[in-house]
């Protein structure tokens, strides 16, 4: 996961994604960087628009007045969203 927060951090400070300083970015937090998921993060992420992904992604809002089935509805569709984000990053 750190990988992941560190791609979204450089997107959002407006940085280039890129072998370097996603490495820097990990190497920041105290952890070992993994340059084998580096270069296939990066190779990834070359056919993503992250900003259309991001805008795409359910957001977390205040809980409403549902039905029990309504709420593990919208809670599984959360849940597949993540994983296949995940699944982008290794």
């Amino acid at each position: 996961m750190e990988y992941i927060y560190a791609v979204l951090l450089l997107h959002e400070l407006g940085k280039e994604i890129n072998e370097e300083n996603l490495k820097k970015v990990i190497e920041a937090t105290g952890c070992n960087a993994d340059e084998s998921k580096i270069k296939s993060i990066i190779t990834s992420l070359k056919e993503i628009d992250i900003k259309k992904v991001i805008s795409e992604a359910p957001t977390i809002q205040a809980p409403t007045k549902q039905q029990p089935e309504e709420k593990e509805e919208k809670k599984e569709k959360a849940e597949e969203a993540v994983e296949g984000l995940a699944a982008l990053f290794g």
